[in-house]
């Protein structure tokens, strides 16, 4: 089957791989749709995957075999959903299933992903997509699921004045999920002058540019603090920026992956008595509720997601435009679709 393998060097190419064997309590689920995610950039450009790893987890599919018993049948429209954790350890207990203690590590810099044909899933490990939500749609259950749970631990209230750092697809989507939670006092910092755009087209208030977020003097708030902000673009100067514009008791949740350390005055942390979470994956109840967001009819699909698919022979460039901010919204990879 075709598939877009990471061959070193900062380069995908597609290449004839082996399809998947369905195991024991496996399906094989040919993928319909598969999302680019941030974190793909970061294990390709940046020289993280390893060799012969095929990424992409935002993905919805349709079952091509499934054993007797398993719940499914040929044609069955599908997408992942992440076992919970195991609800008896501390992070558990906390409400964060994606960090339970028994669950052992994924492998990203060597992942067998969805940027490819096909794929052999635990039959326990889908969940069904309704016949009113187009598959295409269903492929943003794995970034939706991010972003409620971003949103559910940055505590935001209807009233609060929030920031997010970077209209990049992540961006796009907390700003849409606050806005599906009534939260509507949202500014949006991000370079791009088109993501500015796409970030009110989603629901922002006010969009501005990094170079307003002016660092406040030591033991005053900001001009116009923010009590949550959500720092989506990955990159230390945003971060640092997004937590200097924060009020007393304030909450910066981090969002967006990078590899470039930050540099924080602890004694703002500590005068201000502010919090920084970081924010991984999903809540216990999995997919389901960000499968049953997006089929409410309440966000913004045309402004969350490109109008056209691509071939798995554009993923390479379309990584190399999303990584220049060119690209403004998802785009979706359709392993089917001729090159």
């Amino acid at each position: 089957m075709p598939a877009a393998v990471y061959v070193g060097d900062g380069r995908i190419a597609v290449e004839e791989v082996p399809r998947p064997e369905p195991g024991p309590g496996e399906v094989l689920v040919e993928i319909a749709e598969c999302g680019i995610c941030g974190s793909d950039l970061h294990m390709v450009l940046e020289r993280y995957a390893k060799p012969g790893a095929i990424l992409g987890h935002e993905w919805s599919g349709i079952v091509a075999s499934a054993p007797s018993g398993s719940g499914w049948s040929p044609g069955d429209r599908v997408v992942g959903n992440p076992t919970p954790g195991c609800g008896e350890c501390r992070p558990c207990r906390r409400g964060r299933p994606s960090v339970c203690l028994t669950r052992a590590p994924a492998n990203y810099l060597g992942y067998r992903g969805a940027f490819c044909r096909y794929m052999a899933v635990a039959a326990d490990g889908l969940i069904r997509i309704p016949d009113s939500l187009p598959t295409r749609v269903a492929a943003l259950a794995e970034p939706t699921a991010i972003a409620l749970h971003a949103v559910r631990v940055g505590g935001v209230e209807p009233d609060d004045r929030v920031l997010v750092t970077g209209a990049g697809p992540v961006g796009l989507l907390i700003i849409a999920v606050l806005r599906a939670q009534g939260i509507s006092d949202i500014t949006v910092s991000e370079p791009s002058p088109v993501r500015r755009q796409q970030a009110l087209d989603v629901g922002a208030r006010r969009v501005t540019t990094p170079d307003t977020l002016v660092e406040p003097p030591m033991g005053t708030p900001a001009a116009e603090p923010y009590a949550v902000a959500f720092e989506c673009s990955g990159h230390a100067s945003a971060l640092e920026a997004s937590f200097g514009q924060l009020d007393y008791a304030g909450t910066l949740v981090v969002v967006g992956t990078g590899f470039e350390p930050p540099r924080f005055n602890q004694n703002r942390l500590i005068i201000f008595e502010l919090e920084i979470v970081g924010a991984y994956n999903y809540n216990h109840d999995g997919f389901q509720p960000a499968v049953d967001l997006l089929n409410s009819g309440t966000l913004p699909l045309d402004a969350l997601i490109q109008p056209d698919d691509i071939p798995l022979s554009e993923v390479m460039d379309s990584m190399e435009r999303l990584s220049r901010g060119e690209i403004p919204s998802k785009v979706m990879v359709r392993p089917a679709m001729p090159s």
